[in-house]
């Protein structure tokens, strides 16, 4: 990564375990500071139309015919248990590539007539259910992905983030304990302007869960259970990342 950003002291995040003791694991919601707005993590569709067959179809298929190995996680097969392949990503994503175009999560709304994202919650596997009533996706949509923005919703964010405090301001970045390959916490430091270079960090899988200014005047909360990320700070800020055509944002006035 960029020679800006290094490792520092852990306690540098102490703060935000003042917020929400209980984010050590997942990532510190950090409220609002005053104002805040989610940023919906991007789905992608098959531009050649719809199917009904799931990911989950498709990982039986694969399992079936030998092209895939089980997964195993401590010894467990989970294809055995049962476990269901949703289709979504853990971390890391981006868009597809040739074939697929971004699909906005009001257009699938709109599609399966209910909230964007339900109320009372924040978004997450609870959300857009009419879409994958089963908890598996139709294979012709890559759903969000959990955990972290999309990478090019990452790099638009910190668009955003540097037109408003400037590329040299002093930032904080908190890798938390369930995004880390060594399940350890890490706090990064480093200038905004080589944010970029956090996404492909060992030491994360993705957007940082908590990215935050020196003057700790806005705050980003990537949680790892989650479709969305967290954007707290002045209500200006809050309304110009709103406004931005390239990212998918909305109040949650009970998130």
């Amino acid at each position: 990564m960029g020679d800006g950003w290094r490792e520092v002291a852990p306690e540098e995040a102490d703060w935000l375990a003042e917020l929400r003791p209980d984010g050590a694991w997942t990532g510190y919601d950090p409220g609002a500071r005053p104002d805040a707005a989610w940023i919906l993590h991007a789905m992608y569709e098959w531009e050649s139309g719809a199917t009904q067959t799931t990911h989950h179809d498709l990982r039986r298929s694969l399992l079936d015919a030998g092209m895939v190995e089980p997964e195993l996680i401590g010894g467990i097969n989970l294809d055995e248990w049962g476990v269901v392949d949703t289709g979504g990503a853990v971390g890391r994503s981006q868009h597809p590539g040739t074939g697929w175009r971004r699909l906005r999560w009001a257009e699938l709304a709109a599609r399966t007539d209910e909230p964007v994202v339900p109320p009372g919650s924040a978004p997450d596997f609870r959300s857009l259910p009419g879409a994958h009533p089963d908890g598996s996706w139709p294979a012709s949509i890559e759903p969000p992905g959990e955990g972290s923005l999309d990478r090019e919703g990452w790099l638009r964010l910190l668009d955003v983030l540097i037109a408003w405090s400037g590329p040299d301001t002093a930032c904080f970045a908190y890798i938390a304990r369930g995004a880390a390959p060594d399940q350890e916490p890490h706090v990064l430091a480093g200038p905004l302007g080589e944010a970029a270079a956090l996404y492909d960090d060992e030491r994360g899988s993705g957007s940082p869960a908590n990215l935050w200014p020196a003057d700790r005047s806005w705050v980003t909360w990537s949680d790892w259970d989650l479709w969305g990320t967290k954007l707290a700070g002045p209500a200006a800020l809050i309304e110009t990342l709103l406004a931005d055509p390239e990212l998918e944002s909305l109040r949650l006035p009970w998130a």
